[in-house]
């Protein structure tokens, strides 16, 4: 027999953590339900028509590790089951492919604006929502232990973001839109 999706545990305001319970607005809660929703606009990316095979396989290698980094977020302080630390070669490997990517766009010589082709919008919005998630995890890291490794991925992941965006517009053949101070 199929088990059911809804388990009415959560119908008190609480959900479950690896190894405890929290209640559902707790920053624990908000740091990895952010890094879910990042993860989400990343399948939203790699579902680009015509994307790169290449970049849909870095997209799909940061989204499970962003998946290890929210069972990490979702693992209660004193879980009987600690979380494996993230490892330093992730870190590693988004520096490389900012590195790649940078390496063949042109310099950066003033502020842009998020846009362009709608695959570099999305990468944008997806670049905020990293940045959202790093406020809740450095939140987070005040009241309880984080492993520093996940704050160094999550803050890597949004100049990835950044860089793929300006990549996917000019791939697209769409100019950067600059930023023209109003006054």
């Amino acid at each position: 027999m199929k088990s059911r999706l809804y388990t009415r545990t959560g119908d008190d305001g609480t959900t479950s953590l690896i190894g405890g319970r929290a209640p559902k607005h707790s920053l624990r809660l908000e740091a990895y339900g952010t890094v879910d929703e990042l993860n989400s606009w990343l399948g939203l990316l790699a579902a680009e028509p015509g994307l790169d095979p290449a970049r849909r396989d870095m997209l799909l290698s940061i989204q499970n590790t962003l998946f290890d980094i929210g069972a990490s977020l979702a693992t209660a302080p004193d879980s009987p089951w600690p979380a494996a630390p993230l490892r330093d070669s992730a870190v590693a490997a988004l520096e490389r492919h900012i590195d790649d990517i940078d390496a063949a766009l042109p310099e950066l010589r003033a502020f842009i604006l998020p846009g362009g082709s709608p695959a570099a919008a999305r990468a944008n919005v997806a670049r905020t929502v990293a940045r959202r998630a790093e406020r809740h995890i450095t939140a987070l890291a005040a009241e309880a232990p984080v492993d520093p490794a996940i704050m160094r991925y999550i803050n890597r992941l949004s100049d990835l973001l950044f860089a793929f965006g300006r990549e996917l517009n000019l791939k697209h053949g769409h100019d950067e839109i600059f930023w023209q101070q109003n006054g």
